[in-house]
């Protein structure tokens, strides 16, 4: 798939069928997040990779409310980072992780891969299932799968604001 295909088929898919993901597209998915640009070339991020079955549903527990698709998933990527000292740390984690993100999504489109991202309320819950270190977090995780619906492919009509609603130019 070309990258503008990619990006005009990318959706958030939370409904798998059960076929593995291959470890090396695991690995080119994570190798696009690694690859995505931070703050200052900060770099953030540790990347959790959960393929297992019970974990994946215990994992899901971390976020009970929007995060179900995580245990129906075929593998779950969590982006863990140092707790951030101030609100500016904070910050920049969540822009560079949200780059991340969509590196990982587009990049997984690209395979065929669909992906759903969630967030993460309960730290002891992730804690406990991913095992990261005291004074760290899960700032998000992202689900990863073949689409059980649909394939993946350039939406037509994709549900957005129109354009000129959008975007400006010059001046709002």
């Amino acid at each position: 798939m070309e990258t503008w295909d990619a990006v005009r088929a990318r959706r958030n898919v939370r409904q798998y069928t059960d076929q593995p993901i291959p470890r090396e597209q695991l690995e080119q998915i994570l190798e696009a997040g690694r690859r995505s640009p931070s703050s200052s070339n900060w770099q953030p991020w540790h990347f959790v990779v959960v393929t297992d079955r019970d974990q994946l549903t215990e994992l899901a527990k971390a976020w009970p409310q929007g995060g179900t698709h995580i245990a129906r998933s075929a593998a779950t990527i969590a982006l863990v980072a140092e707790q951030p000292d101030d609100e500016q740390i904070r910050q920049r984690i969540a822009y560079d992780f949200g780059q991340a993100t969509a590196f990982m999504m587009i990049t997984a489109t690209d395979l065929g891969i669909g992906s759903g991202h969630s967030a993460v309320r309960d730290q002891e819950q992730a804690q406990k299932v991913l095992g990261f270190p005291d004074g760290y977090f899960a700032a998000y995780m992202i689900g990863f799968g073949y689409p059980a619906d649909r394939p993946l492919r350039p939406l037509v009509k994709p549900d957005r604001r129109p354009f000129d609603e959008v975007v400006h130019w010059e001046r709002w």
